[in-house]
């Protein structure tokens, strides 16, 4: 959520940040500057009155000691009373309002951010190593996994409609090898503290990383009151860890890994990544989460990057990173970057992580803040990425290493998780 202080002072360059993004919601800034006129002409009525009425209040104890008559000054003072009663209902609903609006509002990006309009105007920051050579025409994903044995896309269409998945026999087993891979790379290497959080969380938390209100349609929710949410990212719960919290500043920075089976509805474009698992509704994902001071924030983007990136490097995956434009990144970003992984048998690049620095915005819904040296309380950043998104690494594993003769070969780094296995 944004400051509305600084919108108060500068909303020219808030107008300006949005209409970068091609939303149209620069226009928002006037509305919520016409409530927060309201809001602040309620606020002060209120506060003149009620300090009339504390006046008052020792005149009445005064003339009552005396012996006099207060019915004039009471009834004047019932008035005001009720008055007081109407402004601040009035000005309750005009909070609310405001409130509703600000958590409309997407946050404003990084001046490194790429002006774009649309994922064509997108940066290409590097490109890691060389895509897979064959001798053969290489298969597909939905091919290979079919043949042996590892996807089974039929039967979960069955069981749960189009956009799921079954793995079956080795295919399962790799599934579980690289969220175990993932973890042991990220805790061992990285530094991060694993965290197994709950699936499903409140109205507050979604809110809090900003998913509500804004993608309340891609959700899944479960139908009791208060209402609950299957998580469409680690990023939901275990960011929310400290909402509510001020955390001492010898705390921060703090680094969390966790692993979520992760539930979005993906529509996707009618037509496209419709065959395989290219685009599901319910995936596996690790991600890693970083709390720091403003201070640390865009060094700590970068660190959060190379932390994904190892991933690929260390399975010897061609890649690359790119800067998403002010058209194409997300709500709450202010600076992100997408880790694209080449898939050679569909022959596309596809988005394994993303990589984002919030600033304070997601702190602000949470009410997340340290208190620094000179004793303020100050919003921490937040940033989130994941290390790594399946089953986009499982398309890439299995399309770049497929073999002549039907197998996929296993990189090193799996082998210990799979038994030592070196193929499929």
């Amino acid at each position: 959520m944004l400051d509305i202080r600084k919108i108060r002072e500068n909303p020219d360059f808030f107008r300006d940040r949005l209409a970068r993004r091609n939303t149209g919601d620069e226009k928002l800034i006037a509305q919520v500057l016409v409530l927060d006129e309201q809001r602040r002409k309620h606020l002060q009525e209120s506060e003149a009155l009620k300090s009339e009425r504390n006046r008052a209040s020792k005149e009445i104890g005064a003339v009552k000691a005396k012996g006099g008559d207060i019915s004039e000054v009471s009834a004047k003072m019932k008035a005001v009373g009720d008055q007081i009663t109407r402004l601040d209902q009035d000005l309750a609903k005009i909070e609310a309002e405001q409130t509703d609006l600000l958590l409309r509002i997407p946050n404003v990006n990084h001046d490194s951010v790429p002006v774009g309009k649309t994922a064509e105007d997108n940066r290409i920051e590097r490109t890691i190593g060389k895509p897979a050579e064959f001798a053969f025409k290489p298969k597909t994903h939905w091919e290979i996994g079919t043949q042996l044995g590892l996807l089974d896309l039929d039967a979960a269409t069955k069981i749960s409609g189009s956009g799921f998945i079954v793995y079956k026999g080795q295919g399962a087993r790799l599934e579980r090898a690289l969220i175990n891979y993932l973890l042991d790379l990220h805790t061992g290497q990285h530094g991060y503290t694993e965290v197994s959080p709950p699936f499903l969380v409140r109205t507050e938390c979604m809110t809090g990383t900003s998913q509500l209100p804004k993608f309340a349609e891609d959700m899944y929710r479960v139908e009791e009151e208060p209402p609950l949410y299957l998580v469409p990212t680690a990023e939901v719960p275990v960011t929310n860890l400290h909402r509510e919290e001020i955390l001492a500043a010898d705390r921060l920075p703090i680094r969390y890994a966790a692993y979520t089976p992760c539930f979005r509805r993906e529509a996707g474009s009618a037509g496209k990544d419709t065959r395989g698992i290219t685009r599901v509704h319910q995936f596996d994902k690790v991600e890693l989460v970083h709390i720091v001071t403003p201070e640390e924030s865009y060094a700590t983007l970068e660190v959060l990057v190379g932390h994904a990136e190892s991933v690929l490097k260390e399975l010897g995956l061609h890649y690359r990173v790119v800067s998403l434009c002010t058209g194409d990144i997300g709500f709450g970003a202010a600076k992100c970057y997408d880790i694209e992984v080449w898939a050679p048998g569909v022959g596309a690049w596809l988005e394994v992580s993303s990589c984002s620095n919030f600033e304070d915005f997601q702190a602000r819904r949470m009410n997340l803040r340290y208190k620094n040296s000179e004793g303020k309380n100050i919003f921490c950043h937040t940033l989130n990425g994941s290390g790594t998104a399946l089953p986009r690494l499982f398309i890439a594993l299995l399309e770049t290493y497929q073999q002549a003769d039907g197998h996929v070969a296993i990189p090193e780094p799996l082998r210990p998780y799979l038994g030592g296995l070196s193929q499929l």
